[in-house]
């Protein structure tokens, strides 16, 4: 099967790890081999409840039972999607109310970069260098990263960048702009969190200039960091809220959620402002109504925190320099690339998965299920520890 994942499947670079899956349950992965895998990476903070969760997948049998795709987003009551996201609303500031369910977080981002410009008339958008947003053509827009984007241009017109964490930039913010659009915590950057009250600031002036606070939390959302949303950790409320990858549960979703008045906007002037054919899938908004519910009717966002604790507390070495991010939003930075490359693919030899960030090379994913125990956490990084004091010998 290798040979036809090479031949016949497109990659995203030339050198995929092309581990053969056999099946996944809990913290842990298996290959064709059935050798098992610790998972630190949750399929990049996809699967928040781990691999076949019983509740999800039984919320997902049981849709299934009653039927799939009936009619394109927005036009047939179906209830999964309705109490999705009632459940959201339920969970979110009183002015985050009506969400727009999505495919993917990429898609999102375009639907709630769409929303500005159709709220304000303007057209300058105002993005974070080191930025990630997705992939498409408008998300790809607003990424701070030239060398990914140059093969793609001409992008999006009238798209400036500021620095994050820059008190100076914020002036840049003017009654030109239609929306600022930030990630709460800086992913592919590495896992940067906003500090003096940064993102306080920035509100303040898109308030002022009656611009919209876009954020990004496609990474930190559902439970990863201590509070259902990242962005409560940093007393700001957005305009818009972006979420995807672990609100499906191990399912493809993205959804934006603003205030009725705003989402309002796009049914008319014109008509199927945004549309899409699959978003809010009766089965994945089972899977994400499932995941959602034992996210915040347990006690696992509070978890979060103690076992990041729990990593800081292990994850000391000569060659960690830092360990960044929040609750399970995690990264520690190795002395080079060279190490951290070499880190991770023998890690993935002794059965522990972790992955790279995007646009900081020495950094090292820690992003394991909310539902990872005490016991996988320490047996993960004592592989992590005894890997690298085997390079350090070297």
């Amino acid at each position: 099967m290798k040979s036809d994942f090479f031949k016949y499947q497109a990659q995203t670079t030339p050198h995929p790890l092309a581990m053969e899956i056999s099946h996944a349950k809990g913290s842990y992965i298996f290959d064709s081999n059935n050798k098992p895998y610790l998972d630190f990476v949750a399929g990049v903070s996809a699967c928040p409840l781990g691999h076949n969760h019983p509740k999800v997948i039984h919320a997902i049998k049981s849709q299934l039972d009653s039927y799939m795709h009936v009619m394109v987003y927005g036009e047939y009551i179906q209830k999964p999607a309705i109490e999705l996201t009632k459940l959201l609303a339920k969970n979110l500031p009183k002015s985050l109310e009506k969400t727009y369910l999505t495919n993917s977080g990429t898609e999102a981002i375009e639907g709630a970069l769409k929303l500005a410009k159709r709220a304000t008339g303007r057209s300058e958008i105002i993005a974070a260098n080191k930025a990630y947003h997705g992939s498409t053509m408008g998300a790809m827009s607003v990424m701070g990263y030239e060398e990914r984007k140059q093969a793609f241009r001409p992008l999006l017109p009238d798209v400036k960048f500021i620095n994050f964490n820059s008190n100076k930039d914020i002036e840049k913010i003017t009654n030109k702009t239609a929306c600022v659009i930030l990630e709460t915590i800086q992913g592919g950057a590495g896992f940067i969190e906003p500090k003096n009250g940064y993102l306080e600031k920035v509100q303040k002036q898109c308030n002022k200039v009656g611009a919209l606070l876009i954020l990004d939390e496609i990474q930190p959302g559902i439970g990863r960091t201590g509070k259902l949303f990242g962005f409560e950790n940093y007393n700001c409320v957005p305009d818009v809220v972006v979420t995807g990858k672990g609100l499906g549960g191990g399912m493809p979703i993205g959804a934006f959620t603003a205030s009725g008045e705003l989402m309002d906007l796009l049914q008319d002037h014109p008509k199927l402002g945004h549309i899409t054919t699959f978003g809010g899938h009766p089965v994945i908004a089972a899977s994400a109504l499932a995941t959602l519910k034992e996210i915040t009717e347990s006690n696992l966002i509070q978890e979060a925190l103690k076992k990041e604790q729990l990593f800081r507390t292990l994850l000391v070495h000569p060659l960690i320099k830092e360990v960044r991010g929040k609750g399970l939003m995690l990264a520690f930075i190795t002395p080079s690339a060279e190490v951290t490359n070499l880190l991770i693919l023998k890690c993935q030899e002794q059965g522990l998965i972790l992955f790279w960030l995007l646009f900081e090379p020495k950094a090292v994913r820690i992003t394991p299920p909310l539902t990872i125990s005490n016991d996988e956490i320490t047996k993960g990084c004592q592989i992590i520890i005894d890997v690298l004091d085997e390079i350090q010998d070297c």
